[in-house]
Parts: structure tokens; sequence; C-alpha cells
């Protein structure tokens, strides 16, 4: 595509990534076509009309700077990210993490993408990249089965995949407030999670019942690879008595005020909207049938008349083997002007998604505007990302979050990790708004 005059930038699949890339297209002075199948056809697991819907949980995790994925939201909101504006925007409690209004999320980064004069909305299902223009391939895990046979053949690379879960929502109404306390664990946030504690027969009970409960059949020719990082409660489950004790439902930093005592487990409830109507089981992500799912949660302390407004599902993620396809500005190493944004290229995270889709984003603009490509420092989390999935060395990829030990950085002698997560944090900001910087 070298040589050829641009005019404008095609970008397909209206999720976090693509808004973030459209955004940042835009802001540089960029015509964007932003192509999105809904409403005329949705995913088996999205729901709303809008765009940006947040599918899994409506937690972006960590809001800290000792912690990677609050890092990589600083350098976002250096970056004047739209995902991060909106989602400061319409926060709900949740300690010390940043968690959102989900439908609010939503709604605010459709009116940004439709009232910016640059961005043109196409509605209905993309078989095929378009012709002219450069662009962004942002369809998500989810994508369709059609355009997934065309980037197959297009790329001429197998696709991997693996099933992820999204949580079951409950009414605040719904919940017995008798059995059920509010706090967040170790003291961090203002009583921000309603917990539902479980005594030693109560759990093993639930555990039980849990292990042998009834899942949605998985289709012959699939082959079922959990991330771990969004792990169905049952699967864990099955990976011994304790886990989930060690995992979701661990009792630690957690003093029961009805009992005075610390549950044996418990089952942590965050706030899904801005209202408080809504919460969301944590770490209950489940491929479980929906009967199971009402009878077995059903269980739990204080859900016994639970109102289950949407239960979980599962559905398969479909992503890129991206270290043999793509450069670190998420750009096809044999086709320059096709770019690939969010969980297809293996970010795992609504953050990470929304990342990559702003580097993306950025240097198509570039690419359009006949300058140079903008590289991340992998000094960053944006840019030590960015390397992750573009890294030709690494031979069997997964799905990764960003973290800390994928970053570049220099051996700090700390004795206390969170001294040392904050001064790789210090030394990533600095770089970061020399980015700004340059790429205006």
């Amino acid at each position: 595509m070298s040589g050829v005059k641009h005019t404008h930038l095609n970008i397909i699949g209206a999720g976090l990534a693509g808004c973030e890339a459209a955004w940042q297209a835009a802001k540089k002075g960029v015509e964007v076509r932003l192509y999105e199948m809904k409403p005329e056809k949705f995913s088996p697991a999205h729901h709303l009309e809008s765009f940006a819907e947040l599918v899994c949980s409506n937690s972006l995790r960590s809001d800290r700077l000792e912690n990677a994925v609050g890092l990589l939201k600083a350098e976002m909101r250096i970056m004047d990210s739209l995902i991060m504006k909106c989602a400061d925007a319409v926060k709900v409690p949740a300690g010390g993490a940043l968690a959102v209004d989900r439908e609010g999320f939503s709604a605010m980064v459709t009116d940004s993408i439709r009232n910016n004069p640059l961005i043109t909305v196409i509605t209905g299902e993309i078989v095929s990249i378009p012709d002219g223009g450069i662009t962004i391939i942002a369809t998500g895990p989810l994508t369709s089965e059609a355009f997934s046979r065309h980037l197959a053949s297009f790329i001429g690379e197998g696709y991997l995949y693996f099933y992820d879960a999204a949580a079951p929502i409950v009414t605040y109404a719904s919940i017995d407030m008798s059995k059920a306390f509010r706090a967040s664990r170790y003291g961090k946030g203002d009583d921000d999670y309603i917990n539902c504690p479980m005594d030693r027969r109560q759990y093993e009970f639930f555990y039980n019942e849990l292990i042998k409960a009834e899942v949605v059949p998985i289709r012959q020719f699939e082959k079922e690879i959990l991330f771990s990082g969004c792990m169905p409660v049952e699967s864990m489950a099955g990976k011994g008595t304790d886990t989930l004790r060690y995992g979701p439902l661990k009792p630690v930093g957690l003093k029961n005020p009805h009992s005075g005592k610390e549950p044996y487990a418990v089952v942590q409830l965050r706030q899904d909207n801005s209202d408080g109507t809504l919460y969301n089981l944590v770490g209950f992500q489940t491929h479980l049938k929906w009967n199971e799912q009402k009878r077995i949660f059903g269980m739990i302390p204080g859900l016994e008349n639970a109102e289950f407004v949407r239960y979980g599902v599962m559905h398969r993620n479909t992503y890129l083997n991206s270290p043999k396809l793509l450069d670190n500005t998420y750009s096809l190493k044999s086709h320059s002007g096709i770019y690939f944004a969010g969980q297809i290229t293996g970010v795992e995270g609504y953050i990470e998604s929304a990342s990559s889709g702003m580097m993306a984003g950025i240097n198509a603009a570039n690419q359009i505007l006949g300058s140079g490509k903008t590289v991340f420092s992998s000094k960053t989390a944006t840019g030590a990302l960015a390397n992750y999935v573009s890294d030709p060395a690494i031979r069997n990829f997964q799905p990764m979050n960003v973290n800390f030990g994928i970053m570049d950085s220099p051996l700090l002698r700390f004795k206390d990790k969170k001294l040392k997560y904050l001064e790789i944090s210090r030394i990533a900001l600095e770089e970061i708004k020399f980015h700004a910087t340059v790429s205006g």
C-alpha cells in the first residue's frame, strides 16, 4: 500500500478498541469511517445497541500506580483517551479499583463518537476488508463467522481461541442483608462490596453441588482452552476443594459483623450501575446452565431469593497468532496499511484493548498524514504490551494482561515491591508525557 494516497481511515468494530482508535485518529484531523454490525446483528454475548459494551465485568481493575493496569490507565489519561475520560466520568464505588456504570459508560462513549464530525458510523455486518483507505480491524474476540473466514483467508494463518465467561448480575433489593454485610477486603475503600459469608458446612455443600452441576454443552469441533484471568467458577472449583477459598471466595481481611468472626469463605458482590440497584458476583463467570445458576448460586447465604437480571454466559473468543503477524504498532507485517486492535490481537482486558486501539489509531492516522510511526517505549505499559504481542520469539502465544514483568524497567533495588513498582510507574509516566507531546 506504499505510495498510495489515502484520504480516510476505516475502522471495523465499535468496541473499546475501535472507539478509542476512532477518537485518536479524529483528534489528528483524519476522517474516520467506523463500521459496526449492531444493532442489525449481535454477537452471542452482546445485548446493548450502544458502543463499547462491557460484557464480562464492569470493573476496569486496579486504579493504583503500583499495579500495571493502574499505570496503563494513567498513561492513557495523559494521551487523552476517550475510554478513560468516559470511565472516570461514570465510575461507581469499588475500593482501589475503577468500576463503572455499565450502561452509562457505553452511552457516553457512543455519544462522543456519534457527535464527532470527523467520524461517520456505518451500520451493518462487514464480511470483508473494505477497499480503499487504511483499515483497523477491531472486531473483538467474538468476530463474526463470515468475517473470521475472510480474515483467515486474508492473513493465511490459523486462529487460536479460548473461552471467556461473564458473571451473573442480581438486584440489590433481592439480597438478604441480614445475612450479607458491606465491607472492602483489608479495609480498602468505603465498604464498597457486599459480602455473603459461608461457614464450612455451607461452603462444602455449595462446592459439592457446583462441581457436579450441568454446564452448557461444548460443540464437538471446539476445544476448550480457558484463560485463567476469566476462568469459569466451576472450572476453578474443579482444581481442588480449597481453590475457590484461595481465589475469589477468600475470606482473608474480612470479618462478619453478624458473628464477629472471619468467614470460612465469602462471596463478594460489586456494584454494577450508578444507582446501586444492580450487583455482579465477583469471580463468578460461568458456563453453567441458567437453571443450575439459579439453583446453586441461590445456596449462597444472602442470595437465596436473589433476582437474576442476567445469568452468566460463555462464548468462544478468537485471537490472532500476533507474534507471527503484527509489528509493535499493531500493524500487519505483510500489509502495512492493515492494523488490528483489541482482544483479537491477544491483549486481554478492557483497558489493554483500549490501549491497543489508541496506538493503532495514532499510527494509522500518522500513515494517512504521511508522518512517521509512533513506537511507544517499552519502559511504558503501553509500549510493553505492544512489544509482547509482536514478539517473534514467543512460540506458544497466549492472551496477556498488562503486567510489570513485560516492561523494560531498570534494575531497581527496592526491598519493598510497592516502592519498586511506583518507581517503574514514575519513569513510565515521564516517557508517556514525551509520546503525548510528539504525537500531538
